[in-house]
């Protein structure tokens, strides 16, 4: 078995200054985990994984399609192999994720979790699978104490409307340390193109609020009273997933006709569905305004493009893509109408496409107000960006048009207990770009003002714009 010698204390750190910079301001700072997609269940009942197959690679779509890639059969990816099974493919398909983010976020995650030094492929499969599982097994390897090796402080679930919160109320009479805060993420309120799963999802808010939604100002009442409930619970932040920004003209009789008509599964146009969701996320925007909530948009993703596995294993396994849409003129739009009537909050835009970077970053900067610092966030590199090319462009363009210094720093956006060296991974790229810089002399060699822009990227930052 080869040793991982090139996950070193300096890995990723190229400079004198980089180094001075990573251990001494940016390694020590806590975690603020905004956004993920962990289990609040998992958490409040302090889960104890039996393997490593199922903390570290069920569920993660990143390695299913490394492992497709690689020729690996669905049998042992979503199939019915055995939970070893699969994670010897897995380790299989590792050396030839070469240059891929995978191959540092494995040996990272091997090595800061379990203090495994070795490259992980078929030799050292079942080795590393039978010492990761033992300790998995263990007490001080459960979901809480993962959470505190890792020094995180807050995470950020991401929840529908319709959720009872139910474990996040277990979290708060535990008095867990770490703050586990529920994300309110009402995409599904905006699918009126679905149809039956629309009219489904509404009889299930219907349920949570106990009285009949039959128009449109009853959707917002009941959304308004959800939202007032997740503000009871903690939740300060929203989340929205969309193909685009949506910011139509629209009349409230013309919203109020369309949802009635999707309520009766009747035919809608496109020109329909993109007034309603105007409609539904501006009145979203308004809510998490008057409560003084951070709001986030994740735009840009085409999800489930494989018709056949989309039928054969369902939603969310891996066949999302990079969309191609224009996207400047509503997001204009969406956020101008927003700001003509005080409306908008901090808000933080993600992109996905790399060729939007620029202008994501520079439509932020129009609504910022001069009186929140960092009010109009560019965010962190999302998804298929989230690389170390993808981080690197993402501070650049970042700084170019807006202040990196009031950045509130990365997410792991991760469904995995074992995805918090993402922050390692992000912090030692921001002090290599800044530590390059210094040695050229484009910045100044003074580590007191440099460094304290990294321990406020890191943490402080994030810490100060939410309202937590």
């Amino acid at each position: 078995m080869s040793e991982n010698i090139f996950i070193t204390d300096n890995f990723l750190l190229h400079s004198e200054a980089a180094r001075t910079l990573y251990h001494d301001f940016a390694k020590a700072q806590p975690i603020f985990d905004y956004h993920c997609h962990l289990s609040p269940k998992d958490i409040a009942e302090d889960r104890q994984f039996e393997n490593l197959y199922q903390i570290w690679i069920d569920g993660d779509h990143y390695k299913y399609r490394a492992m497709r890639a690689n020729g690996v059969n669905e049998k042992f990816i979503t199939g019915d192999a055995s939970d070893y099974e699969k994670f010897f493919k897995w380790a299989e398909t590792v050396p030839y994720t070469l240059r891929n983010p995978l191959y540092h976020w494995t040996h990272l995650e091997l090595k800061n979790y379990f203090g495994i030094t070795t490259l992980l492929n078929s030799d050292s499969a079942e080795s590393i699978y039978n010492q990761c599982s033992e300790l998995l097994r263990k007490p001080e390897y459960s979901v809480k104490n993962l959470l505190r090796k890792m020094n995180v402080k807050v995470v950020g679930t991401t929840d529908d409307p319709t959720d009872d919160l139910e474990y996040h109320k277990q979290l708060q009479e535990q008095n867990f340390e770490i703050a586990v805060l529920p994300s309110f993420r009402p995409d599904k309120s905006t699918e009126i193109e679905k149809g039956e799963q629309f009219v489904l999802w509404i009889q299930k808010l219907e349920k949570s609020v106990n009285f009949p939604i039959y128009d449109f100002s009853a959707l917002i009442k009941a959304l308004k009273e959800r939202h007032d409930f997740f503000h009871e619970m903690g939740c300060r932040i929203s989340d929205h997933g969309h193909v685009n920004f949506y910011g139509e003209d629209y009349t409230d009789s013309e919203v109020a006709a369309i949802f009635e008509k999707g309520l009766k599964g009747e035919a809608i146009s496109v020109l329909e569905i993109n007034k309603y969701k105007s409609a539904v996320l501006f009145e979203l925007a308004l809510m998490n305004k008057k409560k003084s909530w951070a709001q986030q948009f994740h735009v840009g993703a085409i999800r489930n493009n494989n018709a056949k596995m989309l039928h054969d294993i369902g939603p969310d396994q891996g066949y999302d893509s990079i969309g191609d849409l224009n996207m400047a003129d509503t997001m204009s739009k969406f956020f101008g109408r927003l700001s003509q009537c005080d409306g908008l909050t901090n808000t933080i835009v993600y992109n996905l496409n790399p060729r939007d970077s620029e202008m994501f970053a520079s439509m932020a900067n129009n609504f910022n107000d001069g009186v929140v610092a960092g009010k109009m966030q560019y965010g962190a590199a999302w998804w298929f960006l989230d690389q170390k090319d993808g981080m690197e462009k993402q501070l650049n363009v970042l700084s170019n048009f807006g202040l990196l210094s009031r950045f509130v720093g990365m997410v792991t956006d991760s469904r995995s207990f074992l995805s918090f060296p993402r922050h390692e991974y992000f912090r030692r790229i921001l002090c290599n770009v800044l530590g390059e810089e210094i040695q050229k002399g484009e910045l100044p060699n003074d580590m007191k003002l440099i460094g304290n822009m990294v321990e406020a990227i890191c943490y402080k930052n994030a810490k100060n714009y939410f309202t937590i």
